[in-house]
């Protein structure tokens, strides 16, 4: 069930209908169509508003259209971004499209893929895309960034006399790992692979963090100065202020803010903030933040102890506390009884232009593996380990797999560290491959690691390839007339058949597909399963049928190299069961007895 609560403008368009202009205190938002699919995101700007589903597919409600949603008529949706006047939509391949008369003048209402305008034909699959008030950037899967749209203030990182606009995606910057900016946001920030942090645009307010200056807009990406230690997580900009998410070395997560203190969300009275500080609250001390979200004037944060904490603007009830009244430090609102306290790590915080969202999309679980097996490899936030090479590179790896692989165990993770930081990225490299094929990292196979390092010389141009380009990421296999797609890395990890096939630098595999189609449902369930967490899926009977069909399926592929292995984990699963049942039988004999 969808579960979202909404408060705050309910005009411009209206999403709730038979609800005042100015719902002050946190209600229930319902869909008219109570089939929709689960909801993922949300985007909200001051034109439009979008839902974004599980399925793929998203509703947009326009100003112009006042209550009346649309469907946006294009597939496989990864992400949507309320921008341009109009949505602007992220495809799991990698193009971005958008409509509306700043994009295409010449026909508004017809989408136009933004991604094909870029000249350079190699940096148009998109990674990720951002918006800013009438401007959108895009991440390429080269890491380079690209900007269009309004550059008034200089937030496309030139001078507004140069270039007041631009209709074609034009290079800003290379070696980006990520953009931050907001809706209604007239500057834009962006994060290096070194963790060195870019800013540039308006800057009247100190919303850049620069520090004081006389100049009111930054026409060139300038680094940020002073920047709080730790490793820089995300940065969410409203109109006159901008708030940094930092985890320090204890992984804790603390927010940071700058810019204008009235009537905005600084969590600071009487006082402009000119470089980024520390957010301080009582009700922030023993908590981590979960999520943050910055609107126009105001900011909501989701912290682990089931509290959403509020502050800046309300003359519209978008801080849900039942009044108008503005809160200028930050204070806790009450919610209505929701799944809330029992899965809080599910639940996401979005400000829009002058209302408030509070949505629950759970994390994809392992039932749905069809639609979310390339997502792990996708969505950054998965990425939440971070490890330093000797060279001060950093490597983001994959929490859900290191879950299985070192099973969460903080002497090996903290021993991986230390092995890490005196590797170069090569090396490095070479190690989380062995983590994703379950060798697990420990001092007694230190000199296998070195071994298959220097045996390899290839393996470092192979993973960036992977890791960049995303049609390296896909492979699909057929099914029953269905596709699945699975991430390349876990293949090659899996199986010496793809392992030599995807590894080849003479054979061209990124149109091939692998049929396997004589597996039953189940069969391929587990199979499905066992590719991406090395294990037997809980509450499925093993019988002798299943076992044959994957012991063909284990030969064919060549999957016997990985330890343990899926024919020996079936084998144990099924003497277990039969032990299960022996044991379970024997009671019901004595109890009839």
């Amino acid at each position: 069930m969808n579960e979202i609560i909404f408060f705050g403008f309910n005009q411009n368009p209206k999403l709730i209908k038979n609800e005042r202009d100015e719902i002050t205190k946190p209600i229930q938002f319902k869909f008219e169509n109570e089939n929709e699919k689960q909801i993922k995101q949300i985007s909200s700007s001051e034109f439009s508003t979008i839902f974004l589903f599980e399925n793929g597919k998203a509703i947009e409600y326009l100003k112009d259209l006042k209550q009346n949603p649309q469907e946006i008529q294009i597939e496989n949706i990864q992400k949507v971004t309320a921008a341009f006047v109009k949505g602007v939509i992220l495809t799991t391949e990698g193009n971005v499209f958008s409509l509306g008369k700043k994009i295409n003048p010449i026909n508004p209402n017809e989408f136009i893929n933004i991604s094909s305008l870029i000249e350079d034909i190699n940096d148009r699959i998109i990674q990720d895309v951002v918006s800013g008030y009438n401007s959108v950037y895009l991440l390429t899967s080269n890491q380079n960034v690209y900007g269009i749209g309004s550059n008034l203030s200089g937030q496309l990182g030139f001078d507004s006399e140069t270039l007041e606009k631009t209709e074609k995606p034009i290079l800003m910057m290379k070696n980006v790992s990520k953009i931050f900016s907001g809706n209604s946001s007239y500057s834009v920030f962006l994060l290096n692979s070194n963790q060195e942090l870019f800013g540039c645009g308006e800057n009247y307010f100190g919303q850049l963090g620069l520090g004081e200056s006389e100049e009111d807009k930054i026409y060139k990406l300038t680094k940020i100065p002073n920047i709080p230690k730790g490793k820089i997580i995300d940065i969410k900009c409203g109109f006159h202020h901008s708030i940094m998410l930092i985890e320090n070395e204890n992984r804790k997560r603390k927010l940071y803010s700058c810019g204008y203190y009235l009537y905005n969300g600084i969590g600071k009275k009487n006082e402009n903030i000119y470089e980024f500080t520390e957010v301080k609250s009582s009700l922030l001390k023993n908590d981590d933040i979960i999520d943050f979200s910055v609107g126009d004037y105001h900011t909501l944060i989701l912290t682990s102890n089931s509290k959403l904490i509020v502050f800046g603007d309300n003359y519209y009830g978008q801080l849900g506390t039942g009044k108008r009244k503005d809160k200028l430090i930050p204070i806790q609102i009450k919610l209505p009884e929701l799944r809330f306290n029992e899965e809080i790590f599910n639940y996401h915080v979005l400000c829009g232009y002058l209302n408030s969202f509070l949505y629950y999309s759970p994390f994809l679980s392992f039932s749905n593996l069809e639609e979310d097996l390339i997502k792990l490899f996708r969505r950054k936030e998965f990425c939440n380990i971070s490890f330093k090479t000797k060279n001060g590179e950093i490597i983001e790896a994959h929490k859900l797999i290191l879950k299985y692989r070192l099973n969460q165990n903080q002497n090996e993770i903290e021993k991986l560290q230390e092995i890490i930081s005196t590797k170069s990225i090569k090396e490095s490299n070479q190690i989380f491959e062995m983590i994703y094929s379950n060798r697990i990292i420990n001092p007694k196979l230190y000199s296998e690691i070195k071994e298959i390092i220097n045996s390899n010389e290839k393996i470092e141009e192979t993973m960036k390839r992977i890791y960049l380009n995303e049609n390296e990421k896909d492979f699909i296999i057929e099914r029953k007339e269905k596709q699945y797609k699975f991430p390349k890395l876990i293949l090659i990890m899996r199986s010496e058949l793809y392992r030599g096939m995807f590894l080849s630098v003479t054979e061209d595999t990124s149109n091939k597909v692998t049929d396997y189609s004589e597996l039953s449902n189940k069969s391929f369930q587990i199979f499905e399963y066992w590719i991406y967490s090395n294990q037997i899926k809980n509450g499925i009977q093993i019988t002798k049928e299943i076992i044959n069909e994957l012991k063909r399926g284990i030969d064919y592929f060549q999957l016997n190299q990985t330890n343990p292995n899926l024919f020996d984990l079936l084998i144990n699963k099924f003497n277990n069961q039969n032990q299960n049942q022996n044991q379970n039988s024997n009671e019901k004999k004595c109890l009839i007895y």
